[in-house]
């Protein structure tokens, strides 16, 4: 990680301790105008569920993660790590063909994420 990624970071963490620190505390409500002690109070209210914002991220995320990749049609798919970006190369040990002292050898497909053979 980069040293302009991990200061970044280190802002990021600091910003949600302080987001879980004022969510924690509780602020006072107020009022202008001085209330009467003889009024009836109001009826409370329900209390109202706040969401950390990096909570509600954490979970896009792991929807994001959990949802599988649909296969791509008419192209090679590696089944290590899903990636559709192959190398070719000959595959010296199988020999399909020869015309004329030219040989026509096999492919070999890589993976160029994982290094997955077929």
């Amino acid at each position: 990680m980069s040293e302009f990624e991990q200061k970044v970071l280190k802002l990021l963490e600091d910003i949600n301790g302080k987001l879980d620190k004022l969510l924690k505390t509780e602020p006072a409500p107020i009022s202008s105008a001085p209330t009467p002690s003889a009024a009836p109070s109001p009826v409370p209210s329900p209390a109202v569920t706040t969401v950390k914002p990096s909570a509600i991220v954490e979970r896009q995320e792991e929807a994001a993660r959990m949802e599988e990749k649909p296969p791509v049609e008419g192209r090679r798919v590696c089944p290590e790590c899903g990636g559709t970006a192959f190398a070719t190369h000959e595959d010296r040990n199988q020999v399909l063909h020869q015309m004329g002292g030219v040989k026509i050898y096999a492919k070999r497909y890589v993976c160029k994420k994982c290094g997955w053979e077929a």
